[in-house]
């Protein structure tokens, strides 16, 4: 039963108790729907996932970061746990090779999605904390995504540009810009998002991503070209 997932358990040196759990990780809704399946997708899995990352990484920024404040922590942790690092890790581990789609899913790249692979990963993850315990699941994070923050580990996350936008608008008009969603499109397991950001009711910028955090950053990006 688990000869498709030979090679990821070899590369994170596991064994999974149940492969009932670990196939469950990888079956997206969309298959479901196709196939008439009376198996569960992995969005409960992806849920439990969810909240063991972010257990991990609160404890690991806890104990290494000993001298920052609840806000610098929760930065640094919202720096690490987003979309696209989490399809970075996903990435890494070829997770979207194992997953069970639509035709029409697979059609329109479902394995490369940063927001499905993301999902998927949180969906691994809960898998391995329900087979394998959260020792194992601290160990897989470290490896896989924290692996990659090494230097912010060290100095704390970079000023984003949502931070730099709020300065530069605040120092220069006394104002606080404002972001507004002017468009949505794709389903609601691959969204994306378009916004712009205003300074005094103007338009200063536009963004896009498959997020409403991405696309705002993108959006102060482009604002802060055109104040600087």
């Amino acid at each position: 039963m688990l000869n498709d997932f030979t090679l990821l358990l070899q590369t994170l040196n596991i064994r999974f108790q149940d492969p009932r759990i670990l196939q469950q990780a990888f079956i997206h809704r969309s298959y479901l729907n196709e196939v008439k399946s009376e198996q569960f997708s992995n969005e409960r899995l992806e849920f439990l996932g969810d909240s063991v990352l972010s257990l991990v990484v609160s404890n690991n920024l806890f104990n290494l970061r000993q001298k920052d404040a609840e806000g610098d922590l929760t930065n640094l942790r919202a720096h690490i746990v987003k979309t696209e690092s989490l399809a970075q890790a996903a990435k890494k581990l070829n997770l979207g090779e194992y997953l069970k789609l639509s035709k029409g899913e697979e059609i329109s790249g479902g394995r490369s999605n940063p927001q499905l692979l993301a999902n998927t990963y949180e969906a691994f993850l809960g898998a391995i904390y329900l087979d394998q315990g959260l020792e194992v699941a601290t160990k897989i994070v470290s490896n896989t995504l924290l692996c990659f923050f090494e230097k912010e580990l060290r100095m704390g996350p970079p000023k984003d540009a949502k931070s730099s936008l709020q300065e530069t608008v605040q120092q220069k008009f006394k104002v606080s810009p404002h972001y507004k969603i002017i468009e949505t499109k794709g389903p609601d397991h691959a969204k994306k998002f378009k916004v712009a950001v205003y300074v005094q009711g103007k338009e200063m910028g536009r963004g896009q991503g498959n997020s409403k955090q991405i696309a705002e950053e993108q959006a102060a990006m482009t604002a802060l070209k055109e104040l600087t």
